[in-house]
């Protein structure tokens, strides 16, 4: 297989920082291989990859369960982290520059995680989710203390009509005095969707402003649904 780097060299990123900017999300299809994907769902029972397991029901979440990943993050993980950061870091610098926020990322994906572990922000936040009948992921936002990065990713690893039913990706977008917005997203196996954390610019007549997004998924219908989560900011 082709490095994460060689692979992600092969998308049209001028129409995916189009997308990412005219509606918050963009799908990379077919990022991952069915046997990658299927690797990376196996390792949900095994404890030593993880650092925590999050049981939604507990904490009002929605139903189902997400394990994060410790350091050092399985190869695949990792690699796809780095590859991925290098390709949107340009694209996260713009959005800030439009927003008239300060904050500007470097290059290498090792360089901000520098910056992340100076804040006090040292925990892995990659995490891989799994969901039965009847499971959803409330709308929610991953931020994980003073430092977050615009985007984040989302594969999935199991195969719509097959393997399970239901449980649509989602977004919500707010624009000041205006109803929300939906975005379901539809993701085949292996697919990876990027989008906007907490806010992307949108441009209106007095210039660029904020607007506020979410992301959650839709109730399961049957069948087990697994998703690999790559955020690119560490947690304190």
């Amino acid at each position: 297989m082709r490095s994460f780097g060689e692979r992600t060299d092969t998308y049209d990123w001028s129409a995916i920082g189009a997308e990412l900017s005219g509606h918050g999300c963009a799908v990379l299809p077919k990022l991952l291989s069915a046997a990658e994907c299927k690797d990376i769902a196996a390792l949900y029972p095994r404890g030593e990859h993880f650092r925590s397991t999050v049981v939604m029901a507990r904490h009002g979440f929605g139903k189902g369960e997400y394990r994060y990943f410790k350091y050092p993050l399985p190869d695949l993980v990792g690699e796809l982290r780095a590859a991925l950061y290098a390709r949107i870091a340009t694209i996260a610098n713009e959005w800030n520059a439009r927003m008239n926020v300060e904050a500007r990322y470097p290059a290498a994906h090792g360089d901000y995680l520098k910056v992340c572990h100076k804040a006090g922000q040292t925990r892995p936040t990659p995490l891989l989710l799994r969901y039965g009948p009847g499971d959803f992921n409330c709308l929610h936002q991953d931020l994980y203390g003073e430092l977050a990065f615009p985007l984040q990713a989302t594969v999935l690893l199991s195969e719509p009509g097959k393997d399970f039913t239901g449980g649509e990706f989602v977004l919500t977008e707010q624009h000041p005095r205006m109803q929300s917005r939906v975005e379901v997203v539809p993701l085949q196996h292996g697919d990876a969707v990027i989008f906007a954390v907490h806010n992307r610019p949108v441009q209106g007549t007095k210039g660029a402003y904020r607007v506020n997004l979410r992301h959650g998924v839709s109730r399961l219908r049957s069948g087990r649904r697994h998703t690999l989560g790559i955020i690119f900011h560490d947690a304190t």
